[in-house]
């Protein structure tokens, strides 16, 4: 009896044992499927964001989502959080997936998912809110500015998340601005400025603001044209190029400046018109209808605007009828003047010239130059001591009617 009673021990320790294996193993390969599976999530502000908790192996138990608060959002299918924004999308022993609607940038953080295990199983996953930035606005800029005035414009967007990056152009060349980032809870506000001295190139010219973000699939732009005043400037346009008598001749006079300078006054050599019937002006046109010799003189035109009065002038010569012409516009020089600096070469190199052949015909004579001696001079010479020298010399003065030059 007592045998047998060991035996069934025996028997008995064999299966615990066997049966300690087998749950330690299925345990262990619970507890290796059972460790919750999320991911981080990038959504932008206004958008959905969908959040998903998985497990390899579940026996049916339950998968809770909390939201960075760590109030729960959903335990299984059981929603525990009034929020009309989040619902459910999927509910499971493997799986629980929810959706947050409308996302705004106080929904961003980290969101836990529990595997309620013994103990209990957590994952984290990242939700992150882009900020949008709000549509730019440039100020700075009070129409019309003035020649020679300084401006800034500035752009300014709001509601960036992380801070934007702004671009100036002006019309299609980009330029530098200077940058400047305010946090304004969490997200950001930028402003880019640009200053400059405006003159009359900037008159009708675009500058441009855009606006670049991860957020953004194309950038947001806006645009100031800039309307500059500025003091007119006139030119005077003929024609013909070689006016004869007889012929029908225009001058028009091209102004800039804004505004419009208006009207445009004609005279001629400081005073009115001489002849109106032939000299007809119209706007800024003036139209000699017959020319003829009387007509010679400087003609001027003169227009006006609050900032100012310009003029151009223009000398009229005309040539007889059966003048051939000259190659280029003789009346040109009544614009545009001689060319002082070529006349001033020319000169130059006249003088120099003259001057080289100063000097050489002054060392060509300085060589030349003849040395003579007198016949009593000679005598001396050839004397061979001083008294037949003044011997010569006072034999000579008989002679001296007979006193020639020898050149050497």
């Amino acid at each position: 009896m007592i045998v047998k009673q060991h035996l069934i021990f025996i028997l008995y320790s064999l299966c615990a044992s066997v049966f300690k294996v087998a749950g330690t193993k299925s345990k262990a390969k619970g507890s290796q499927g059972q460790f919750p599976i999320t991911q981080n999530v990038t959504v932008v502000e206004g958008g959905t964001a969908n959040m998903t908790c998985r497990v390899d192996f579940n026996d049916n138990t339950s998968l809770q989502w909390s939201n960075p608060a760590q109030q729960t959002l959903f335990f299984g299918d059981k929603k525990a959080l009034r929020d009309h924004r989040i619902e459910l999308v999927r509910a499971s022993s493997q799986e629980l997936t929810i959706r947050i609607s409308d996302v705004s940038l106080s929904d961003e953080g980290q969101y836990t998912c529990s595997l309620f295990t013994m103990p209990v199983k957590t994952t984290k996953a990242f939700l992150t809110v882009l900020g949008v930035p709000g549509r730019p606005e440039i100020t700075g800029f009070t129409k019309p500015a003035m020649e020679g005035d300084v401006i800034t414009l500035t752009c300014t967007t709001p509601g960036s998340k992380p801070a934007a990056n702004i671009r100036w152009f002006r019309n299609d060349m980009e330029v530098q601005g200077t940058k400047e980032v305010n946090a304004t809870g969490k997200s950001f506000t930028v402003k880019s400025s640009l200053q400059f001295q405006v003159d009359r190139r900037d008159d009708n010219v675009a500058y441009t603001c855009s606006v670049e973000h991860v957020s953004l699939s194309n950038p947001y732009m806006t645009t100031e044209v800039l309307e500059v005043h500025y003091a007119p400037h006139l030119e005077i346009k003929n024609s013909l190029m070689i006016p004869q008598e007889g012929q029908y001749f225009k001058l028009e006079c091209e102004s800039i400046g804004n505004p419009i300078p208006e009207p445009v006054l004609w005279s001629k050599d400081g005073g009115e018109l001489p002849d109106i019937e032939r000299m007809i002006v119209e706007g800024r046109e003036l139209t000699i209808t017959t020319l003829n010799k009387t007509d010679n003189g400087t003609y001027r035109c003169e227009a006006s605007n609050h900032l100012g009065t310009g003029s151009a002038e223009y000398i009229l010569f005309v040539y007889a009828k059966d003048f051939p012409g000259p190659t280029t516009d003789p009346n040109a020089l009544g614009q545009h003047g001689p060319d002082h600096a070529l006349i001033g070469g020319v000169v130059a190199v006249v003088v120099f010239i003259t001057l080289c052949l100063i000097i050489v015909l002054g060392r060509y004579l300085a060589r030349h130059k003849g040395t003579y001696l007198t016949h009593e001079a000679k005598g001396a010479e050839d004397a061979p001591d001083a008294d037949t020298a003044i011997i010569n010399a006072e034999g000579n003065h008989v002679h001296a009617e007979e006193k020639k030059e020898y050149f050497i």
